[in-house]
């Protein structure tokens, strides 16, 4: 049983899919040996030298590392021969387990690739939002980070102090900041805001997230009606709304933009283009100097003039910071716990006999995130479209 760590070869991916933590871990479970590619978690601050202490071998190439692979792991999808640079689908060997965050609903053919590669492919960023999961859910892991970090970078590029600070000269108040969105990253956001001394706010359409938003210590802005009370699916995800609703949202929330120094926007509808909550005249009422960040950026962005991959200086004088992959902006903390959430996820299907992952397709988990099995698309999500 051999198990392979590519590096990351996507355009802003930093992160890596094992640790030298992990890889000890690994390599007590059973498996004979794990390969990482040469340089694979440096972007990340893990050397080859700490992956080889920990056991692992370090091979020259992917190819290398790859040969003989019964288990693939990767943050990201493998790239494929018509995306440019290295073949990795076509390095993978037939009957592989292949475990990421593969992307594949916005991107059908991959699964079908996937299957016609005969490689058994599981995509964890689709796990059921349920209580055994919660320990490999990687979307909650890394959206943590990407809240964390966002409020960091939003302090570096907001122009006065986040705290209130009584000098000798005079009082710097403390900077409002608007939180949109109120799910893991956006809570996360809130809490950091609050430790660093902002006056903070936020919204969410989900009835939930008001309770959550005062219990940080955050003030609640938003329109609620009967249709907000049912504004969450069983999976804990925020629905779509009606064109009506998101107008009069739209009404609360642009009263109260003008007057904030800092916005941070979260929000995401899985496997949809994000919504836009901040138009270009919400951004024109802002104050010069005044931040956006914007975490939905790799899916088009929350703000109506946020340039995905971009920080940007508005004509009244708003940076937009529209940066993609934020958990990759603290790729050795987001590293860390995605490596985690892929062990928890081969430790809870291990077969201690076998010394090999067992994945009963009746299992929820399994069900949730299977793309792929015995060379065919297996996942509801995708069957038809592939």
């Amino acid at each position: 049983m051999r198990l392979a760590v590519l590096k990351e070869r996507r355009p802003v991916e930093t992160r890596v899919a094992a640790t030298p933590e992990t890889v000890k871990k690994l390599l007590a479970l059973g498996i004979t040996a794990v390969a990482v590619e040469a340089g694979a978690g440096l972007a990340s601050g893990f050397t080859d030298a700490a992956y080889a202490g920990a056991g692992a071998e370090i091979a020259p190439d992917a190819a290398a590392a790859l040969a003989g692979a019964a288990i693939v792991l990767k943050v990201r999808a493998p790239l494929a021969a018509d995306e440019g640079g290295l073949d990795e689908l076509s390095l993978i060997p037939r009957g592989a387990l292949l475990l990421g965050v593969l992307e594949t609903v916005g991107s059908p053919g991959r699964a079908k690739a996937y299957a016609e590669a005969g490689i058994e492919a599981a995509s964890l960023e689709l796990l059921p939002r349920i209580t055994r999961a919660q320990s490999m859910d990687i979307l909650s892991s890394q959206a943590n980070l990407a809240g964390y970090r966002a409020v960091l970078e939003g302090a570096v590029a907001f122009d006065k102090g986040f705290p209130m600070l009584m000098t000798a000269a005079g009082t710097i108040p403390a900077a409002n900041v608007f939180v949109m969105g109120a799910g893991v990253a956006g809570l996360q956001a809130i809490a950091t805001a609050r430790r660093l001394g902002g006056r903070v706010s936020a919204t969410d359409v989900r009835p939930a997230a008001k309770e959550e938003i005062k219990s940080l210590g955050a003030s609640f802005v938003g329109y609620e009606d009967e249709e907000s009370k049912a504004a969450q699916t069983a999976g804990g995800y925020a629905k779509q709304l009606s064109a009506d609703f998101y107008a009069r949202q739209a009404e609360v929330v642009a009263a109260h933009i003008g007057k904030q120094d800092v916005v941070v926007t979260t929000a995401l509808v899985q496997g949809r283009r994000a919504p836009t909550l901040l138009t270009a005249a919400m951004v024109g009422s802002m104050k010069a100097g005044s931040v956006v960040v914007d975490i939905a950026a790799d899916a088009g962005g929350n703000c109506a003039l946020t340039v995905p991959g971009e920080a940007i200086v508005t004509g009244n004088g708003v940076t937009i910071l529209g940066y993609r992959n934020w958990p990759g902006r603290i790729p050795g903390a987001a590293s860390a716990l995605y490596a985690r959430n892929l062990l928890t996820f081969l430790t809870t299907f291990w077969d201690k006999d076998a010394k090999a992952p067992m994945l009963p397709e009746d299992d929820d988990i399994v069900r949730g995130v299977m793309l792929t099995r015995g060379g065919a698309v297996v996942h509801p999500l995708l069957t038809q479209a592939a």
